[in-house]
């Protein structure tokens, strides 16, 4: 498969991962209760996060000349990763809310791992992935906190 495709691809991957993380966030801020409600402010920025990432990844899949993915379907390798997700958003209380979302955060880290391991990746793309891998460590460590400190 020629390195253009397979970067679209990855990236299109990417880019389901992040419109997943939305719906799962939404999802779990449906679910807070009234007195868990300070935890909306986390979700959306979290969302925000995610809004940011599928934007770069975009400019990208369009730089490469191919159709940018929209959707939350199961078309790709990485997504797959993310699959159960969406199903496991269903606790009420706190702490539920809180290791749902760290699950999803650990599927979305498990994605960009391999997504990195793909080996026609270009450079200025991994530079991409790695920077956004990372910003989406620093908010699974702080739903993992969270969790962790009930």
């Amino acid at each position: 498969m020629e390195t253009r495709t397979v970067n679209a691809e990855v990236l299109n991957d990417l880019i389901q991962i992040n419109n997943d993380r939305v719906v799962g966030y939404e999802k779990a801020i449906e679910e807070l209760s009234v007195e868990d409600s300070d935890l909306k402010d986390l979700f959306v920025r979290m969302i925000r996060e995610s809004h940011r990432h599928k934007m770069a990844l975009a400019t990208e899949v369009q730089a490469l000349g191919e159709d940018v993915e929209t959707g939350t379907t199961n078309s790709g390798k990485i997504y797959r990763a993310w699959m159960d997700v969406k199903a496991v958003f269903s606790g009420h209380d706190r702490k539920t809310v809180l290791s749902n979302c760290e699950f999803g955060e650990d599927a979305a880290q498990k994605a960009y791992k391999m997504a990195l391991e793909e080996d026609d990746l270009s450079a200025n793309l991994k530079d991409l992935i790695t920077a956004q891998k990372a910003e989406l460590r620093v908010s699974h460590d702080e739903i993992k906190a969270l969790r962790d400190s009930l």
